[in-house]
This record gives C-alpha cells, structure tokens and sequence, in this order.
C-alpha cells in the first residue's frame, strides 16, 4: 500500500535491453534498465524514486510493454511524468504511458497474466540490420512441427526442465494459456501468454523449439523435455536478444491503457492480438 501522503503512480516502459545488464539495479555498479529509469524520474520527482516492475527481465532481453510502479509526495501531471521521464531517458529507454492508481495496486503482484514474443530471423545469411533485435538462426525451421510441439507445452504443468538453475521462483507449476508459432516472411514469432514464468523459461522453450524445427528431434520430444522434470534434458538456452516482454495484465479495475502488441518491426504483420 502507498504510505499516506504519497501517490502511486503506474508506467508503461519499453527498452532496447541489448546494452543493458537486466532490469534489475546491481550493487555492482554496472548498467541496468532499473537505475537508468529511476534516475531520469528522479530529476521529474526532484527527489529519488525507486521503482518496483511487472517483470524482471534478463541482460540483453528488450520489452514493448513493462509494467512499473512507484510511489512519489511529488504532484505531477500524467503527461509530465512521460514527457519529463523521456527527456532524461536515452535513446533506447521510453515511458509510453502514466496513470495515478489505488494504493492497492502493484505491478508485479496484481499482474494476472504476462506475455512474451520470440522473433526468429530464419535465413542463411546473418542480417545486417536488428541484429541485436531478433535472433539469427541459419538453419532452414519447419515451423510446423515447431508448432506441433509447442501445442504439448499449453496448459497447467510443472516446468522445472525450462527453468534456469538460478530461478528463485517457489513453485515450477505454471499455466500457459497459449504458445503461437507463426512465420512472416523470414520472420518466425513464438507467441506466448502464461500467469507467470520462471527464470529463462521462454529462452530455454525457444531452444526446444528450433531444435525441433532444424529436424534434430521429433515434435514429441518437447512432451518429453517437459515430463522428465531435467533441465539439462532440454539443451542449451536460446540467445536473449530474440525476446520481448509485450504484454502485462490486471484486472479491469485498474484500467491501465491498452498498447499494441509488439515488438515495433512487427505490427504490419498479421499477428493475432
């Protein structure tokens, strides 16, 4: 709860993650998107501001649609905590919304539901542009047995063999409302939507399914990745750069603003919402 006082104030918040060392402020001292967007909203507040996020995400992952919050004595207007945040932000850090809410909400725990995009770049030559926006896989995908494995992965189940050693999350039982394999073009888009992930989780699915998709394995063997509880049973985990934090939701009673579903490069494609 917001102490008296202060308000709570809720951010919408994309970041290029490639230059970044996670989300999270480190008491190393190294760059992180957490210290770099408390730092512009202090010079707003005139005073420090300390944020909490809907997730937190890894060294090199990016995000179109962050939740954060923090509580602030200091009267702004919405427009100013956008306008003022952005001025102080670099090139590759953008608040694209502010709303004043109840002191009840929090952006991590009130959050009901969170959704990731993976952009696969599926070509034999590297691209020289989105380098550090998509991940490159030289290999020819089949995303239909892409897709056919990933329909094994939909539902309530024990992931700990697509959770990271490190993951600090109690329980490994998630439910996956959907996971969306498309292809745009050379584009391959792993969509997908849980109430919660654990540390790595996405990559560590996206490693699984390209492994799939360049023939190495049968379909199945995501059912059985998954049913064998192992970690190392699933292989290496896929490179961050291809991931993106697009989406967080609550409940209708916060009525937070409703973005488009990213990443940027991707909205002329025919993406279902």
């Amino acid at each position: 709860m917001a102490a008296a006082g202060f308000s709570r104030i809720a951010l919408g918040v994309e970041y290029k993650g490639s230059r970044y060392r996670g989300w999270q402020r480190q008491a190393s001292g190294v760059l992180t998107v957490q210290e770099t967007l408390e730092n512009a909203l202090s010079k707003v507040a005139d005073a420090p501001v300390s944020l909490l996020c809907a997730g937190r995400t890894d060294a090199g992952v990016h995000a179109c649609g962050q939740v954060v919050h923090f509580d602030t004595q200091a009267v702004r207007s919405m427009k100013a905590w956008v306008m003022g945040a952005n001025i102080n932000l670099p090139h590759d850090v953008s608040v694209s919304w502010a709303r004043e809410m109840p002191a009840h909400f929090h952006a991590r725990f009130k959050a009901i539901a969170r959704r990731y995009r993976y952009v696969i770049y599926n070509d034999q030559i590297r691209p020289a542009h989105l380098g550090e926006e998509i991940t490159w896989n030289h290999r020819p995908l089949n995303v239909a047995h892409m897709a056919e494995a990933a329909a094994h992965l939909v539902g309530t189940h024990d992931f700990s063999a697509f959770r990271a050693g490190q993951c600090q999350a109690k329980s490994p039982v998630k439910q996956v409302h959907h996971l969306r394999v498309s292809q745009h073009g050379k584009m391959i888009v792993l969509d997908i939507r849980a109430n919660a992930f654990l540390h790595h989780m996405v990559r560590n699915i996206a490693g699984v399914l390209m492994t799939i998709g360049a023939g190495e394995r049968e379909p199945q063997w995501a059912r059985e990745v998954l049913e064998s509880r192992i970690r190392r049973t699933g292989g290496v985990t896929a490179h961050p750069f291809g991931l993106y934090l697009v989406q967080v939701e609550y409940r209708d009673e916060f009525e937070l603003p409703q973005r488009y579903i990213g990443p940027h490069f991707l909205t002329g494609f025919d993406l279902p919402e």
